[in-house]
């Protein structure tokens, strides 16, 4: 693992907001493989289950249980830290919640955000800053091509909308304060989306929910399996945001920069398809198909071109749609038929097995 992205992370303080989550937890787990001093910002545990209690990262980091929608909190805990690198995904990331709660998801997307930022201006301490939105940042109109960086920005969700708003936000403290080519701090930003992965356990969401409803040998409600997206394991997009940290650190031309990360365009398939492929890994599955014209709006259709992070930092994803569902599936099944196994020995297996697959492929990002 030394030669992992050139050691730039091994021995460096690395704070991660939303460490509790889905990706945040992989991330962590990542990092302490990486040699780094890993620290963590978040407001609670969101699931039950949760990765991040399952592989016992609490023992392994020094996390601060805190809300990014508290400025004076989070100025403290990055005074505090003083950290060479941040990288931030604290957010409420649910399409379907945000329209229950707009105003929530619109404080925290956005103005959590914007408190980051802000802090890191405050205390001015030299760090370079992953800011991770989403692919629906995107004014999504349904086409059969891959957004852009440049495409416009917006939704018509309240989710959406937050995530465009955060782009907002980044674009100006990144021109307004940290532009100057002698700026301690430098932003950039990762967007991604539909990422799937052992460990997931938020709601309405079609992984978990089919893991959770296997897993008690019952049949999962579907409610829109025509949908297509690029579906994606969780150490595409992670191995995506660490580079842009390396290469920030490295070129200060990458400043205010944003990136898509995602799987190769031919990766675009169905809710169905996705479930069919899960099946043949957890074959007593079953699902059924409760499709309602009245639920709130979901994109049919979303993908990302992924050109620039090809051509600018020497990314591109490693899995195709078979390795995703199997590394995927294998993690739930070993963690429901291993009850009271510390899931971090899994979790590393599989960053170590991705990260030997990269090598294999020849992707140059690996060292």
């Amino acid at each position: 693992m030394s030669e992992l992205f050139q050691g730039i992370y091994k021995n460096k303080k690395v704070l991660v907001t939303g460490n509790t989550g889905f990706k945040g937890s992989w991330l962590i787990a990542w990092l302490l493989q990486l040699g780094t001093e890993a620290f963590g910002i978040s407001n609670g545990i969101p699931t039950q289950p949760s990765h991040f209690e399952s592989a016992r990262l609490d023992q392994k980091i020094q996390y601060f249980e805190a809300d990014i929608c508290d400025l004076e909190q989070v100025k403290k805990i990055i005074q505090e830290v003083q950290p060479d690198f941040v990288f931030h995904l604290a957010a409420q990331s649910l399409v379907r919640l945000s329209y229950d709660d707009p105003i929530q998801t619109l404080t925290t997307n956005i103005i959590g955000s914007a408190h980051i930022l802000e802090a890191l201006r405050q205390v001015n301490h030299p760090c370079n800053v992953v800011m991770i939105t989403s692919d629906k940042c995107y004014d999504n109109v349904e086409w059969t091509w891959g957004y852009r960086e440049t495409d416009a920005l917006g939704g018509k969700d309240p989710y959406s909308a937050s995530k465009g708003g955060a782009e907002f936000v980044i674009k100006t403290y990144a021109h307004s304060y940290f532009s100057d080519q002698n700026s301690p701090i430098k932003v950039a930003v990762g967007r991604a989306g539909n990422v799937i992965g052992g460990g997931d356990w938020a709601k309405d969401r079609i992984v978990p929910d089919c893991m959770r409803t296997w897993s008690q040998n019952q049949s999962v409600e579907i409610r829109n399996p025509v949908s297509t997206r690029p579906w994606q394991h969780v150490l595409e997009p992670l191995s995506g945001y660490l580079v842009l940290g390396q290469k920030l650190a490295e070129n200060s031309k990458l400043n205010g920069e944003a990136f898509n990360f995602g799987p190769n365009p031919n990766q675009n398939y169905s809710v169905a398809h996705l479930i069919e492929e899960m099946q043949k890994h957890w074959s007593d599955g079953s699902w059924k198909d409760i499709s309602n014209p009245e639920n709130p709006h979901e994109a049919n259709l979303l993908k990302l071109c992924c050109d620039k992070a090809l051509h600018t930092l020497d990314w591109k994803s490693v899995m195709d749609f078979e390795e995703t569902i199997r590394y995927t599936v294998d993690w739930y099944r070993h963690y429901y038929e291993n009850p009271n196994e510390d899931i971090y020995g899994f979790t590393r297996t599989q960053i170590e097995e991705y990260t030997h697959l990269a090598k294999k492929r020849g992707l140059s990002w690996m060292w």
